[in-house]
This record gives structure tokens, C-alpha cells and sequence, in this order.
């Protein structure tokens, strides 16, 4: 938790400066929950990711469209993604995936794992300039990405925001699972589904 926490601060200083610790505490109550699926179904998943985290990009090339697919579109399943935040890279990224809104959360999240093998090499100004690409790919206007971009105040509530939830479910590493508010580590889609069953089952 430490580790997590320490992290984020750190990724939260290399955005914006020194001066962050003498200003008021950032208001998180405007971050909006991204998420699919039913608020009314009877499993609500919770995924804790960062778009850095290679375990977590194989989750999403993988269950997670398997998830989608039996559970989430079928309006068996709520999920709920959470960002995690190791570095400021995954800041960034973060960022640009919110920059279309809820609408194109999750599409422009697809090709942030998709390509998370060549957007995160090199310096930070050619990855900055990988995720501004992939922005435009997804039919974002470079003028909203770099506002996105450079969006301090919205980047300094991201990473409170990041550090409240990770606190409350004692998230310590990446992909973790909260399923109806029971902590699970990464697993393969057979188990989750199992999971999955039993809780509907109930």
C-alpha cells in the first residue's frame, strides 16, 4: 500500500511541480467511475489497472472480452475500472483514455493495452507523443488531447482519487479484483467465471 501510494505521489510531482504540496487538497467528487454494465446486476467486479502493467494488458486482451461477452453484455455483471498509477506514464495514459468521455473510455483502453508493448518505449516526450497518436486514432482533436494532456488540476484529482480507492480495498498490486466487495489477486478467466457463478448463485 505504501509502494502504491508513494508511487502515485511521485508520479503526481513529476506532472506538476513542487508547489503541488502548498496548495489545497485536490477535489476528486467531479472524477467520473468508469464502467459497464447494469448498476442494478447482482456481481459488480471492480478491476484495479494500470496501463503500464503488463499483466493487466494481457487481462484486457483476453477475460476481460470474455467477461464482456458472458457476463457484462449479457447485464449479469457491473464493472467498474480503476486506474493504478506506478508512474506517470500510466498518468498520461489515463488521461488520454478519459479525454473522450465515458462513451470512449473503454475503446480507446483497448488500444492503449493493445499497444502498450510500443507507446511505452523511449524517451517521455516520444511517449507522450505515442499516446497523443493513439488519441488521434481514436478520433479524438489534437487540441482536446493536449488539453487533456495538460490538465493539472484534473491530473492531481486522478491521483488522490487513485490513492482513496487503493486504500479502501488494500489494493497492493495490479490487476487486482474486487468482486462484491471481496478482494481477488490476477487469475485465469476459468476461475473467475467459477467465482462468477457462485455470486450469481447466491
Amino acid at each position: 500500500m505504501k509502494h502504491l501510494i508513494a508511487t502515485g505521489a511521485l508520479a503526481l510531482a513529476m506532472l506538476t511541480g513542487p508547489a503541488v504540496a502548498q496548495e489545497a487538497a485536490p477535489d476528486t467528487s467531479q472524477i467520473v467511475e468508469m464502467t459497464m454494465g447494469p448498476e442494478d446486476a447482482k456481481v459488480t467486479i471492480i478491476e484495479y489497472a494500470s496501463f503500464t502493467c503488463p499483466h493487466c494488458a494481457n487481462f484486457h486482451k483476453g477475460p476481460l472480452k470474455q467477461l464482456k461477452a458472458e457476463y457484462i453484455d449479457t447485464d449479469k455483471v457491473h464493472f467498474i475500472y480503476r486506474d493504478v498509477y506506478f508512474d506517470r506514464f500510466g498518468l498520461w495514459a489515463s488521461m488520454v483514455a478519459r479525454c473522450g468521455g465515458p462513451e470512449k473510455f473503454f475503446g480507446i483502453s483497448d488500444m492503449i493495452y493493445e499497444q502498450q508493448g510500443e507507446w511505452t518505449q523511449g524517451e517521455p516526450a516520444a511517449i507522450a507523443d505515442n499516446l497523443r497518436r493513439i488519441g488521434k486514432v481514436a478520433g479524438l482533436e489534437p487540441d482536446a488531447v493536449e488539453a487533456c494532456l495538460n490538465d493539472t488540476e484534473k491530473a492531481k484529482a486522478l491521483v488522490a482519487w487513485h490513492q482513496e480507492n487503493a486504500e479502501a480495498h488494500g489494493v497492493e498490486s495490479t490487476p487486482t479484483l474486487v468482486i462484491n466487495e471481496q478482494k481477488y489477486a490476477n487469475m485465469a478467466y476459468d476461475d473467475l467465471k467459477a467465482i462468477i457463478e457462485e455470486k450469481l448463485a447466491e
